[in-house]
């Protein structure tokens, strides 16, 4: 697996498939690896360059034990490293999860660079500080978790099974990547102009209202429902998680290209 050095820290990614039609960058959600797109990268990446990476304490990127290595703003500058390794000006953007929340940071902070994107499961994070105390003190109480427990500590969701985690470094990116600072990300929603797909597991409660939210205020925004599917729709029916996403991609060169 290649890697990017990033300020000393190694940072490792792939890239699957030939050059073609518009590059896809996916980020793994919180606690998992890049080994979660294993069911999708074989069909995703026929007519064009998949990109998949490790964040800063998970997989095979590095976790080092300096807090303040963990950040979102860290995390979305090694998304845009990424990218520029991989001679990538622009790339659909996309990841589940917390990989769905650093989408949008990304875009918020490179909106030039974001050909589409492709949200998971995921939500926009709050616009009240109370919603927001109460996500950070999950946050926290997951960070300790890995502490006291080790990977033991790892949820039963089927994305989070594979990868050579550290705990100490997933409990550090809890901290500093989970958590959530301000309402800048869910306030841009309606400032989002590139073709956008909100795609959520019929059966991941948790997330029905918040893709909701971001498929209301997102222009044009595409809502797809993967059926038989929980939190983790790329594994429980990768068939047709792999269609929804193809089809999406294909719309978006088409109107891109126009």
């Amino acid at each position: 697996m290649p890697t990017l050095d990033r300020d000393g820290l190694t940072i490792a990614y792939q890239v699957h498939g030939v050059s073609g039609l518009t590059p896809l960058l996916l980020t793994h959600g919180y606690s998992a690896s890049s080994a979660m797109w294993g069911r999708n990268i074989p069909v995703l990446s026929t007519h064009r360059q998949v990109v998949t990476w490790d964040l800063r304490g998970h997989g095979h990127s590095a976790s080092p034990s300096d807090p303040l290595a963990y950040s979102q703003s860290a995390s979305v500058g090694d998304m845009a490293a990424i990218l520029d390794a991989c001679r990538m000006p622009q790339a659909a953007v996309g990841g589940l999860s917390l990989g769905g929340y650093l989408s949008l940071a990304f875009h918020l902070a490179y909106p030039e660079r974001v050909a589409s994107l492709l949200l998971f499961d995921t939500g926009p994070g709050y616009k009240r500080d109370d919603g927001r105390r109460r996500w950070n003190e999950w946050a926290e109480a997951t960070a300790k978790s890995f502490e006291n427990s080790g990977t033991a500590a790892l949820s039963d969701s089927p994305e989070v099974g594979s990868g050579p985690h550290d705990p100490n470094g997933l409990a550090l990116a809890a901290r500093g990547i989970l958590t959530q600072t301000d309402a800048r990300v869910i306030e841009s929603l309606p400032s989002v102009k590139v073709p956008t797909l909100v795609l959520v597991g019929a059966e991941d409660r948790p997330f029905l209202g918040p893709t909701d939210y971001m498929a209301a205020k997102i222009p044009g925004a595409t809502k797809t429902v993967i059926p038989h599917s929980g939190h983790a729709p790329n594994i429980d029916n990768p068939a047709a998680f792999n269609d929804a996403v193809t089809a999406f991609l294909t719309e978006s060169d088409q109107a891109n290209a126009r």
